[in-house]
């Protein structure tokens, strides 16, 4: 029971973050490490496949919020000319992350996951958001409908930088997509219809690779996680939408400084191991 509670805890953690330009990942090792979650009877790898796994609850409520459009997209595929350029410039800006992550994925793993490098990149992070919002630029793109290939592989490759723990998959698609002139709401549509295939797939691979480590003892554990993150990633998402209407990103690069500072806080008093994957 208690390692349920602490599922549901990891899950509603993931969803209130993965879609938030403040980098899930960081959040889940320091929820993970604070309630000892990968303590018996789960272990370093279970939980580390438990934290991707999870991803995949929250991509979900992606999918139910733009259910409409992801469905029409598909129906109309064959003969819609929007369409097929919206399904190309997500497999354009999705195919940078599978080439460098399987190109370097282990590599960061091993040399980048240190507290200097995860605060670094949060408050770096921070200073990138503000310094976005305060441009004077009129977005040129207005829709995902009127993003170019050229759109879509610059929102690709900046992704990619997400690869450096600490970044945020979801800030670093948003506001590269926003410096690229995507309006705010179309960078952050565009995060969302990306997120779909790169951690649906992030996932799938990540779980094929510990297929033998998931037994059925740690299958409620797992279901436990992703119904939670999808729940939460479901309320947030909606919430955002509806934040982005009316207000900028610069709260969240204030959070992002702060807890930059709590996690060399956390490293420097030894509350946290920040070089687990």
């Amino acid at each position: 029971m208690l390692l349920l509670l602490k599922a549901a805890l990891m899950g509603v953690v993931e969803g209130l973050t993965e879609f938030l330009p403040i980098s899930s990942t960081g959040h889940l090792i320091l929820t993970g490490a604070l309630i000892n979650f990968a303590a018996p009877p789960f272990s370093k790898e279970k939980a580390d496949a438990f934290d991707i796994a999870i991803q995949t609850g929250a991509i979900f409520a992606v999918i139910l919020v733009y259910w409409q459009k992801i469905r029409s997209t598909v129906v109309t595929l064959p003969n819609s000319r929007d369409s097929q350029k919206l399904a190309l410039n997500i497999f354009i800006a999705f195919l940078p992350a599978v080439i460098l992550g399987l190109l370097f994925g282990k590599a960061i793993k091993a040399h980048l996951f240190t507290p200097q490098v995860v605060a670094t990149t949060f408050i770096l992070g921070a200073f990138v958001i503000l310094w976005a919002e305060r441009r004077q630029t009129t977005a040129r793109i207005t829709s995902v409908e009127a993003m170019t290939p050229w759109d879509a592989l610059k929102v690709g490759l900046v992704q990619c930088t997400a690869m450096i723990p600490g970044t945020s998959r979801s800030g670093a698609t948003i506001i590269g997509g926003m410096l690229c002139g995507l309006e705010r709401k179309v960078a952050t549509e565009f995060s969302f219809f990306l997120a779909i295939p790169t951690l649906i797939g992030a996932g799938v691979y990540s779980l094929y690779k510990v297929r033998d480590m998931l037994t059925w003892d740690v299958v409620p554990v797992f279901l436990v996680g992703l119904v939670l993150a999808f729940i939460s990633a479901w309320l947030c998402v909606r919430w955002l939408l509806r934040f982005i209407s009316n207000n900028d990103f610069i709260p969240f690069a204030w959070y992002r400084i702060a807890f930059g500072l709590i996690v060399l806080a956390t490293w420097w008093w030894g509350w946290v191991d920040w070089h687990q994957s």
